[in-house]
């Protein structure tokens, strides 16, 4: 596979991310971050982020990097997609308006820095178990745990496709 750099204009890191959302907090805009490994697109990721969209007015996706993603216990042949394939295909999503990664097992280093005033993720996460809740709402922010879309999964997706 091309290991080339994707580069597009809503995916930031470090300074670059802090100074867009500053500017965005200055200008009284609400944050919604969700995360994931979002390897092979399918209908539930486009549904799943056009709901957390809606709850906000900017919404900040953060990707597990390939390492953390083969940490998670996924197949060791996971994730499918390396992590640039995956945030360049994610910034063309409409309804995301940023893209960023993260390294560490979990968002939660990710929240503490970002301080989001939503978080949201998928229904298969129950409210108490999403990483960075307390943050948030310390912070006075929400958080969701947004139902799926019944019939999609990236592992079943997989395992369909190996199946042919």
């Amino acid at each position: 596979m091309n290991n080339a750099v994707l580069p597009h204009p809503k995916i930031l890191h470090g300074q670059a991310l802090h100074e867009r959302l500053t500017e965005l907090r200055a200008h009284g805009k609400r944050l919604v971050f969700t995360n994931g490994c979002y390897d092979v697109l399918h209908p539930g990721h486009a549904d799943l982020l056009h709901r957390a969209k809606s709850l906000g007015d900017t919404l900040l996706l953060a990707v597990n990097d390939d390492a953390s993603v083969r940490r998670l216990g996924k197949r060791p042949d996971r994730p499918i997609n390396p992590l640039e394939v995956r945030m360049y295909m994610a910034a063309h999503l409409e309804c995301v308006d940023l893209v960023t990664s993260f390294s560490e097992d979990t968002p939660l280093e990710c929240i503490r820095r970002i301080r989001p005033q939503v978080l949201a993720k998928g229904g298969d996460w129950p409210l108490e178990n999403i990483v960075g809740r307390e943050i948030v709402e310390a912070g006075g922010g929400k958080v969701y745990s947004l139902p799926l879309l019944p019939g999609y999964s990236t592992t079943e997706l997989i395992e369909r496709i190996r199946r042919l």
